[in-house]
C-alpha cells in the first residue's frame, strides 16, 4: 500500500513522511529532518523494489531512526541549554565539543568557528529553517577552508558534497591529541600571574582555560568538562582572595582528579549494576529511581526516562571510552526531563537539579532523595489500579501492566526498602497475572481473596 502510494506521487508521499517526522521530534534541526527524507527516499526507491518489502523497510528504517534519535535528542539537550542558562552555557558547551574533537586547533581559531556555531544555534533553537540551514552550512565551509589547521580527519569529508559533509564531519573521529601537548595546564596552574589574567578578561579566561583543559583531556564527557571549569572558576575565587594564591591554586589538578573520579565511580557503578542485574531489572532500577524523584510525571514518561538510561548504558559499558559515553548519554536523558521549557516545573528538588548548574545536573540528581511534598493515596488505591489494570479486556503487553504497577506502588509507598518493594511487586504482580487469566478477575481482588488480600495486608504494614 506504502509502496503503491510512493509509485503514485513520490513528492507527496515523501511530503506527508516529513510532516509526520518533523512533528514528532519538534526540537531536530532543519538539516537533520532533510537529510532523514533524503535517507528514507533511498530506502523507498529501494525496498518497493524488493519481494520482501516489509523486511527491507524495517532493516533500513532502523539505523535512520537512530541517527534522527541521537542527534535530535542531543539538539533538543543544547537548545535546552541555550534557553535556560543563555549563551554563555552553549558557548561553554560547543568549546569543550569542538576542542575535544580538533585538539590541535589554535584558540584564536576556535573563537573565530564558535561564533558561526553560536549563530547556528540561534536560527535552529529558534526553528528559524532558513536561517539553520543556512548557518550549520556556513559552519561546515569554515571548518573545511581551515581544515589544515583544523583536523587531519576531515579531508574526505570536505570532499563531499554539502548535505553529506555536514554528517561526515560531525560523525569523524577525534584528531589525535598533539604530541607536544602534557596533561597538564601549567598555564593555569604554575603561572604567578593567574589572578591578575582573571581580572583582566573573565570570559575568555576562563573559555581558554576549558579550551585548553578539553584539548588535553579528549576522553572526558562535555558535562565533565564542564564540571572541571566550575571547580576552577570556585577554586579561584577563594585562592585569589589569600595572601599566596598561587600556593593555593598550584594544587588544582588534584581538584580536577577528584571531580572525575567522583563521576567515573558513578559510571563504574552503573555499568557494574548493568552487567549484573540485566536490562529489565536495570529499568525496574532506573523506574524506581525517576519515580521517587519525579512522581508527578506520568508513567510513560518515567518508563520512557529509564528505558534511555539503560540503552545508554548498553551502548556504552563496553565500550574503551565508557566513561565519556555514559556520561554524555546520561546527561542527554537528564535533558529531557527537565525538559526544554524554561517554565517547566516538576517539584522543587527536580527543578533546583535541573536550574542550578548545568554541569552538574547529574550529581544533583543521584543524590535527590524522594519526593516527600507528594500526596500519597491509600493502599486500597493500589489494588483497585491493580484490579483496574489487570480486568481490562484489552490485550496489554504484561511488560507495560508490570511497570504502571511498580511506578504505583512507588509513589503510594516511596519510604520502603529496595527488598520490600522487590517482594510487594513480585507477590501483587504474580497475583495479578493468575486473576487476568480468571474467568471472573473481579472477584480475585475482592477484600476476601486469599490471592490479593494477604498482598494487601503485607502492604499496609510496610505503610
Amino acid at each position: 500500500e506504502k509502496c503503491q502510494a510512493y509509485k503514485n506521487n513520490s513528492e507527496s508521499f515523501l511530503n506527508l513522511y516529513m510532516y509526520e517526522v518533523a512533528r514528532r521530534n519538534p526540537f531536530a534541526f532543519a538539516p537533520v529532518l532533510l537529510n532523514v527524507a533524503a535517507r528514507f527516499e533511498e530506502a523507498a526507491t529501494t525496498c518497493c523494489e524488493q519481494q520482501q518489502k516489509a523486511t527491507c523497510f524495517q532493516d533500513k528504517a532502523a539505523p535512520i531512526t537512530q541517527y534522527l534519535k541521537a542527534l535530535s535528542s542531543y539538539q533538543r539537550n543544547v537548545c535546552g541549554a541555550l534557553l535556560k542558562f543563555g549563551p554563555k552555557t552553549l558557548n561553554s558547551i560547543n568549546i569543550a565539543v569542538f576542542s575535544k574533537k580538533f585538539p590541535k586547533i589554535g584558540f584564536e581559531d576556535l573563537t573565530s568557528l564558535l561564533e558561526d556555531v553560536s549563530s547556528m544555534y540561534d536560527g535552529c533553537c529558534e526553528g528559524d529553517v532558513v536561517q539553520c540551514i543556512r548557518s550549520q552550512s556556513q559552519v561546515m565551509h569554515h571548518i573545511c577552508s581551515k581544515q589544515d589547521s583544523i583536523s587531519s580527519k576531515i579531508k574526505a569529508c570536505c570532499e563531499k558534497k554539502p548535505p553529506e559533509r555536514a554528517d561526515c564531519i560531525i560523525n569523524a573521529n577525534k584528531d589525535d591529541r598533539p604530541e607536544d601537548l602534557s596533561l597538564r595546564t601549567p598555564k593555569f596552574t604554575d603561572s604567578e600571574n593567574v589572578c591578575q589574567e582573571r581580572d583582566s578578561e573573565q570570559d575568555k579566561f576562563f573559555a581558554e582555560f576549558l579550551y585548553d583543559y578539553s584539548r588535553r583531556h579528549t576522553e572526558l564527557s562535555t558535562p565533565e568538562l564542564l564540571r572541571i571549569t566550575k571547580v576552577y572558576k570556585d577554586l579561584l575565587e577563594d585562592c585569589c582572595n589569600r595572601k599566596n594564591p598561587l600556593s593555593c591554586y598550584r594544587h588544582a589538578e588534584d581538584k580536577f582528579n577528584e571531580t572525575t573520579e567522583r563521576s567515573l565511580a558513578m559510571v563504574q557503578q552503573e555499568c557494574k549494576q548493568f552487567q549484573e542485574l540485566g536490562k529489565d531489572a536495570l529499568q525496574r532500577h532506573f523506574l524506581v529511581k525517576f519515580t521517587k524523584a519525579a512522581p508527578q510525571l506520568p508513567m510513560e514518561e518515567l518508563v520512557s526516562l529509564s528505558k534511555e538510561m539503560v540503552a545508554a548504558l548498553a551502548t556504552c559499558c563496553t565500550l574503551s571510552d565508557e566513561f565519556a559515553c555514559v556520561d554524555n548519554l546520561a546527561d542527554l536523558v537528564l535533558g529531557e526531563l527537565c525538559g526544554i521549557n524554561k517554565n517547566r516545573t516538576i517539584n522543587p528538588t527536580v527543578d533546583h537539579c535541573c536550574r542550578a548548574d548545568f554541569a552538574f545536573r547529574r550529581p544533583c540528581f543521584e543524590h535527590l532523595k524522594a519526593d516527600t511534598t507528594y500526596a500519597l493515596p491509600s493502599v486500597s488505591a493500589l489494588v483497585s489500579a491493580l484490579r483496574a489494570d489487570w480486568c481490562q479486556p484489552l490485550k496489554e503487553d504484561l511488560q507495560n501492566k508490570r511497570h504502571r504497577f511498580l511506578v504505583n506502588l512507588v509513589k503510594w509507598m516511596p519510604e520502603i526498602t529496595d527488598e520490600e518493594r522487590l517482594c510487594l511487586f513480585t507477590k501483587f504482580t504474580a497475583a495479578g497475572e493468575e486473576c487476568g487469566n480468571i474467568q471472573k478477575p473481579e472477584a480475585c481482588f475482592s477484600p476476601e481473596s486469599s490471592k490479593t488480600g494477604d498482598v494487601s495486608q503485607d502492604a499496609e504494614k510496610q505503610r
